[in-house]
């Protein structure tokens, strides 16, 4: 083997087993692997180290956390892109689908002066060579709102766009069929009144009774239209999973009960789950424990969601690995965190070590049950 990188005494972990050896990598891909050690000069030794694919996050909306860090405060785009995506690859994610919710805002306009300026700093970060990970847009897309196809228009065509999901977030179902657990959640984040509350449950109510079927469908076409992967979001019932697997969609995400779950099994849909929900052991919202569906097989692709630390984490706690009673082994569980999704998004020259493929690829150690990422190298250039 010869080649840009050099990596020996790795516990390489593949699609479908673990083994110690070598790997080498040159123009950004995997040119060979080997068992058993190298005598080449310059080889990184790993040390017993585990070598994995680098992540694939198909879903999260942690971006604009960076873009708008305070109530009002709108931070420069380009700087928000680039500490959002340091954190990203220093949690192993060398692919990042970043989650941008086509809601809110007194109008589609209004909510654009927030969307625009966002894609344009991936835009010229990325151009720029200044991110870490490659970055495409998710376009989260909800049905309740009256202008959401407004707000997708000026991203139809937009070549970061490569997923989309259909969202339903009224009270009263999906999500939040627990009314209590709904209103819990909302009155101590916004902080309303009651009267304040109960208004704002009934117009989100009656949004989706108005907006929510024409919406979903216009959307589903659009999105077949451009070829775009479709995710169904918050099934609740194998009646949303029915619909959904209808109208093209090939992702549940989130799925909030066993029994959609189940149905999402039968309608061949990929079952996604956040892995905070895993790692933590149960929903913030009330809903299915990640944990229960890995228990039925029932956990295809994981997403940090709101923690990008969560996804490698997750996929060590679905392995069995850091102290846990059984798992699916290791090859299994990585695979939702870099080949189901990398599949899932029709990105197939990444998500596994094999030769041919991207040198997307992460050292870490388990240090006290703990996954702990030391260097990420995306297309064979060290990262973090």
């Amino acid at each position: 083997m010869a080649g840009d990188l050099i990596v020996a005494n790795a516990r390489i972990v593949t699609a479908e087993a673990e083994l110690t050896g070598s790997l080498a990598a040159a123009g950004g891909r995997i040119t060979g692997l080997d068992e058993g050690a190298t005598g080449l000069a310059g080889a990184v030794d790993f040390e017993g180290d585990y070598l994995l694919p680098g992540l694939v996050e198909l879903h999260t909306d942690h971006l604009e956390r960076h873009y708008t860090p305070r109530p009002g405060v709108r931070w420069p785009a380009v700087t928000a892109v680039m500490a959002h995506d340091a954190q990203v690859a220093a949690a192993g994610i060398t692919t990042v689908f970043d989650a941008l919710a086509l809601v809110g805002g007194r109008s589609g306009e209004d909510r654009l002066e927030t969307l625009r300026p966002m894609v344009d700093g991936i835009r010229q970060a990325q151009a720029g060579g200044m991110l870490r990970a490659e970055h495409f847009l998710h376009l989260r897309c909800e049905v309740t709102e009256a202008h959401v196809l407004e707000l997708f228009e000026p991203f139809r065509d937009d070549p970061l766009v490569h997923f989309m999901s259909v969202m339903d977030h009224a009270p009263g179902h999906r999500q939040f069929a627990d009314l209590a657990k709904y209103r819990e959640i909302y009155k101590g984040m916004l902080g309303m009144t009651d009267e304040q509350l109960d208004a704002q449950t009934a117009s989100r109510i009656a949004a989706s009774r108005t907006y929510g079927v024409t919406n979903r469908d216009a959307l589903t076409a659009i999105g077949r239209e451009r070829g775009l992967p479709i995710a169904s979001h918050d099934d609740e019932t194998p009646a949303h999973v029915a619909e959904a697997a209808a109208l093209g969609m090939v992702v549940s995400e989130f799925p909030t009960t066993l029994a959609a779950a189940r149905a999402a099994r039968q309608h061949g849909l990929q079952i996604l789950m956040g892995a905070p929900n895993l790692v933590r052991g149960g929903s913030h919202s009330g809903n299915v424990s990640a944990g229960e569906l890995a228990a039925e097989g029932l956990v295809d692709i994981l997403s940090s969601d709101y923690v990008p630390v969560s996804l490698l984490h997750g996929a060590f706690t679905l392995a069995g690995k850091g102290g846990a009673d059984s798992g699916i082994g290791l090859p299994a569980a990585l695979a939702t965190v870099s080949v189901n999704p990398a599949r899932a998004a029709s990105l197939g020259d990444r998500g596994r070590i094999e030769p041919g493929l991207r040198a997307d690829l992460l050292r870490v150690r388990l240090v006290d049950g703990v996954p702990v990422v030391r260097s990420v190298w995306r297309e064979g250039e060290r990262v973090a």
